[in-house]
């Protein structure tokens, strides 16, 4: 009867473990034009512990995505993942403004100085998609009442805006 009992006990703990576990990887990316600026904003949201197990991969190190050292490497690794481009294919001049990190979520915070949305041409976007295989990051273009999704995976990774 102990041995059933414990072997119920096991089977219960690796069905809680598993219903727990991260089961998919996602990112959610907002690009609105903000008249009042004059500014495109882009706001990313990834999941936490997707970020620090790339970074930790990339760099052999946990980090801390609260210390502003550590957010540099985040801000590298999004600026080399993320464009904008135009109209012919050049890409757009995408400014970093800041990110913030809770356990569960970063979120980064970038703009496209005194330029319109409808200037963009394409996105690339290719963030975490490099290191998660089943990765798929959704980019919502807001222009005015007019909401476009795109989403992004390891087989598209740049689409029109248009």
């Amino acid at each position: 009867m102990k041995h059933l009992l414990r072997l119920f006990a096991l089977a219960l703990l690796l069905v809680s473990t598993q219903a727990c576990a991260h089961r998919f990887h996602a990112g959610i990316t907002d690009i609105a034009f903000n008249a009042r600026t004059g500014n495109t904003e882009i706001v990313h949201t990834y999941m936490a512990h997707d970020v620090e197990a790339l970074l930790a991969n990339l760099y052999g190190r946990q980090f801390d995505l609260s210390d502003p050292e550590d957010q540099e490497a985040v801000r590298k690794y999004v600026e080399g993942r993320f464009r904008v481009l135009d109209q012919n294919k050049t890409p757009l001049a995408v400014r970093w403004v800041g990110m913030t990190a809770d356990p569960e979520k970063i979120t980064v915070f970038q703009e496209i100085e005194q330029t319109p949305l409808w200037k963009a041409g394409a996105i690339h976007d290719n963030v975490l998609i490099d290191f998660l295989p089943d990765q798929v990051n959704t980019v919502n273009l807001n222009e005015g009442n007019a909401v476009r999704t795109l989403s992004f995976d390891r087989n598209k990774l740049e689409q029109s805006t248009r």
